[in-house]
């Protein structure tokens, strides 16, 4: 069992960072986000913005910085590349690809396949398969690269010493950096809810998950959110006897309750067992595994697993960066930033998780983007101030099938004042979702009333993650539902769906009034 303080990434004799299992693909991934040979530049004069933390967030602020001229320092004291391409989005999805070629496989038979009985698959090897694609990916997030774009790389603990000036403390000593501009992309690291026995017996998280290189036969999963969805159904799918565990009813209590539904129906097809409305879970360690009480629905569960999986709570990493001596607030929710992303003293700005209420790789992405308008160009050089307010942001959990979201829910619009005609068209109608086999899912639009308006989406379906970006596109851009409808999508598609289901608001628009004027248009035009 790992403990929560046994790292992903652990320090070997001589210093180096150390991803594991240490093999050859993780020694080429450390090779490139934490180069043990790395020598720190010695600063000269001031830098227009300096950002700390080498995550999304850090890594866009800096290098469109760079490329716009900007003179940049990046600051980064364990991995570069952040949780994404470390012990996040890059990782989960390779695991959850291979989970979803070995269900498909196991349901071959449906079309007309015939699979020979003895096939198996090798969870080590599934394992090895990501940390390779992993590593072949750290080269664009690598400190060698950012440093041939123009950005001063300092491997080492950056820390405010005062409103304008930061301390790099690396492996090679002190620097001290000076600044116009900063930036604090931190991010954010996984926690835990305070469960007894949780922190004596040990779990893993995110950071540590994707170190394993044998399969655990017996796993419960704390948290039936986007993290703990996916990786509950993909080790389910390889064969571990998953416990789901979640406090609220059923699975991602925050998505729209048909499209959890659906999922939920799915994984426990796949054989996770949800014990949902959780209460008083309690952990232990015992002899042969870790112990697991918890009542759901009115019933005990009393189960052994090999490991425990946490993944709720993600805790801002706001320490030992001297906000203090910079005079930037923050609470235990993260940096306190205005609508510009400028913190309380404003010549620092924050970016990504460890200020956003978004925990995503893309609205890092766009905060950076913010950042890099508001910090470089101020309003006196009459590009106007970026907001994060008008911010668009869709998202996806990649379970399968997928679920994916825009704007607001139907409730959102209600609490807002806002009235809206909701659009709901299946898949089970779609040719391309029929002849794949993947017909469980829907599209789901909100319009407001009166206009065609699109105020909010939701898709369920195979590539969801895919689909939701033309309502994205038509949210940003302002074209309503009478754009999507009167667009020509390719047939046969799944994505189908989306002109389906705002066609659906024509219709519902096409009144009989103006059906019968028609009618008599019609007949006095064949006189």
């Amino acid at each position: 069992m790992m403990n929560p303080v046994s790292e992903t990434v652990a320090m070997s004799a001589h210093g180096q960072s150390l991803v594991l299992p240490n093999d050859e693909y993780n020694q080429q991934l450390v090779t490139n986000v934490h180069p043990a040979d790395w020598v720190n530049p010695e600063p000269t004069g001031r830098y227009n913005i300096v950002v700390i933390g080498a995550g999304t967030a850090g890594l866009i602020t800096a290098v469109v910085a760079a490329s716009l001229g900007a003179k940049v320092a990046l600051i980064e004291k364990h991995l570069m590349g952040g949780d994404c391409l470390n012990v996040g989005c890059v990782p989960s999805k390779g695991v959850i690809r291979a989970a979803r070629a070995w269900a498909d496989l196991r349901k071959a038979a449906e079309f007309g396949l015939h699979i020979p009985a003895g096939v198996t698959y090798d969870f080590g090897a599934v394992m090895a398969r990501m940390r390779k694609l992993r590593a072949r990916i750290s080269h664009y997030d690598s400190a060698h690269r950012y440093a041939k774009l123009g950005v001063d790389i300092y491997i080492g603990s950056g820390r405010f010493l005062g409103l304008d000036t930061i301390q790099v403390e690396g492996p090679a000593g002190t620097r001290i950096l000076t600044f116009v501009k900063a930036a604090v992309c931190t991010g954010a690291r996984a926690s835990a809810p305070p469960i007894p026995g949780l922190q004596e017996a040990g779990y893993l998280t995110n950071e540590t998950v994707f170190s394993l290189t044998e399969l655990p036969q017996r796993i419960g999963v704390i948290g039936a959110g986007p993290i703990g969805c996916e990786l509950a159904q993909s080790f389910a799918r390889f064969g571990s006897q998953v416990y789901l565990i979640e406090a609220m009813h059923g699975i991602m209590p925050n998505e729209d309750r048909d499209a959890a539904d659906i999922v939920e129906q799915q994984m426990v097809h796949d054989g996770v067992k949800l014990l949902c409305c959780g209460k008083q879970l309690q952990v232990g360690k015992i002899e042969g595994g870790t112990r697991l009480t918890v009542g759901s629905h009115g019933q005990q569960y009393d189960v052994t697993v090999d490991e425990i999986l946490v993944g709720v709570g993600r805790t801002p990493n706001i320490e030992g960066i001297g906000l203090e001596a910079a005079g930037v607030d923050y609470d235990k929710n993260g940096i306190t930033v205005n609508a510009r992303l400028q913190t309380t003293n404003p010549r620092i700005f924050a970016a990504g998780d460890v200020c956003s209420r978004y925990k995503f790789t893309h609205a890092a992405d766009a905060m950076a983007q913010i950042v890099i308008q508001n910090a470089l160009f101020p309003h006196p050089f009459g590009l106007g101030y970026a907001s994060v307010e008008s911010l668009i942001m869709p998202w996806c959990t990649f379970t399968e099938p997928e679920v994916a979201h825009v704007g607001m829910y139907e409730q959102d619009a209600k609490e807002k004042g806002i009235e809206v005609e909701t659009y709901t068209y299946k898949l089970d109608e779609v040719d391309r979702a029929i002849l794949d086999g993947e017909e469980d899912g829907f599209a789901r639009v909100h319009i407001q009333k009166g206009t065609d308006k699109i105020l909010g989406a939701t898709i369920v379906a195979a590539h969801a993650g895919d689909m939701i970006s033309e309502l994205s596109v038509a949210m940003k851009a302002g074209a309503g539902a009478k754009t999507i409808a009167t667009t020509i999508h390719p047939y046969p598609t799944q994505a189908e769906v989306t002109k389906k289901v705002v066609t659906l608001w024509r219709k519902a628009h096409f009144t009989q009034r103006t059906k019968k004027l028609l009618i008599r248009l019609f007949a006095w035009m064949r006189r």
